[in-house]
């Protein structure tokens, strides 16, 4: 289990870490570049929109939380340890596929919400790209979440 864990803490910090980098873009996006001096700003072009970019730093900083949460808590769930690598290895698969999500979402015209054109723009690649990784983390989080519920409410019973 401890394996489990340790595996779990790099990988939410790692995309706790490409939050971070969200937030840069963030950063880049609302000011056109970066400030090296008072008033004085270096351009660098950002793709996508300064909303995508909130939703990939702050979505994804809670996705890396998420699997540190439950790598923290993984001991106190009454688990086998089959159920526990699912949960593990799940979490990290739904981390990194809603990071995947958010940044090529921002890229895409569709913002990856669906595989074909949707009211928010037209498909391409990018959304392509973005949304079948995410399909079935959307179902896979929440299974996930039932199941450690289930584990810690049996660990109450022991």
């Amino acid at each position: 289990m401890e394996r489990l864990q340790r595996i779990m803490l790099a990988n939410g910090l790692l995309v706790i870490l490409v939050a971070m980098l969200a937030g840069f873009m963030l950063m880049f996006s609302l000011l056109g570049g970066l400030e090296i001096w008072p008033s004085n700003i270096v351009p660098i072009p950002v793709y996508g929109t300064s909303e995508g970019w909130v939703r990939a730093h702050s979505g994804g900083t809670m996705n890396g939380l998420l699997v540190i949460a439950i790598a923290l808590s993984l001991p106190k769930l009454s688990l086998s340890p089959l159920l526990q690598k699912l949960t593990a290895y799940g979490f990290i698969y739904v981390a990194w596929s809603f990071t995947v999500f958010y940044w090529l979402g921002n890229a895409a015209g569709n913002r990856a919400l669906t595989i074909g054109d949707n009211p928010l723009g037209e498909s391409d690649i990018f959304g392509i790209l973005g949304f079948l990784p995410g399909l079935p983390s959307v179902i896979i989080v929440v299974v996930l979440l039932a199941v450690a519920t289930k584990g810690v409410l049996a660990s109450n019973e022991e």
